[in-house]
């Protein structure tokens, strides 16, 4: 869809420019409190399973992958002061507008997995879901916005998000790429503003 991507396009350009100053004060809040990248960057999966390395303001100690679980889970001692704050009001997020810009992703779609579990996809719908671009938000993400502390509540979080968690995204994902519109993607857009401000 050629008028998603202009979209898609202006938006997230428009967005890195106005969003600059908070951009700059972020970036300067974790660097004051830790060392280490402005950015996390971690492979996601996206369109036609092209992988690429997404784009998030880094909320957690330096290599925290390395010392858990590739989800966050409840009160995750990984996770520092300025990325509680962050994470809070979704403003780790907004560093994806870097990746709708060079056209990784889009501002509306389903959510990019890391590759394992991608690879839970059931085969039908591995293709049909990755045959759009990620996006930064969708119903799932709205449904799902304390997913955190749902998985935080569980015996083991892994299997839960395996199990209970991911096929309920997946029925989301599907439900998206088989009635999406412009329409459809506006009211996701002000349905993420909504839920972030109440």
């Amino acid at each position: 869809m050629i008028a998603k991507r202009l979209f898609d396009l202006l938006a997230s350009g428009l967005g890195l420019v106005f969003l600059a100053p908070l951009f700059i004060a972020i970036a300067i809040a974790i660097k004051w409190e830790s060392p280490g990248p402005v950015f996390f960057r971690q492979e996601r999966v996206g369109r036609f399973g092209k992988s690429f390395r997404i784009h998030k303001f880094r909320t957690m100690t330096v290599d925290s992958e390395r010392n858990g679980l590739q989800i966050t889970v409840g009160a995750d001692p990984r996770v520092t002061r300025v990325g509680l704050r962050l994470r809070k009001y979704k403003l780790d997020e907004l560093a994806q507008l870097i990746d709708v810009f060079v056209g990784s992703m889009s501002l509306v779609g389903p959510r990019p997995e890391v590759p394992a579990y991608v690879a839970c996809y059931p085969s039908d719908a591995a293709h049909i879901i990755l045959s759009v671009r990620p996006g930064i938000t969708d119903r799932a993400s709205i449904e799902f916005k304390d997913e955190n502390e749902i998985l935080g509540k569980a015996s083991d979080p892994h299997k839960t998000y395996i199990e209970e968690v991911l096929p309920i995204k997946i029925r989301f994902y599907l439900d998206y790429v088989e009635t999406r519109s412009f329409v459809g993607d506006l009211s996701i857009i002000i349905a993420t503003l909504f839920t972030i401000a109440r």
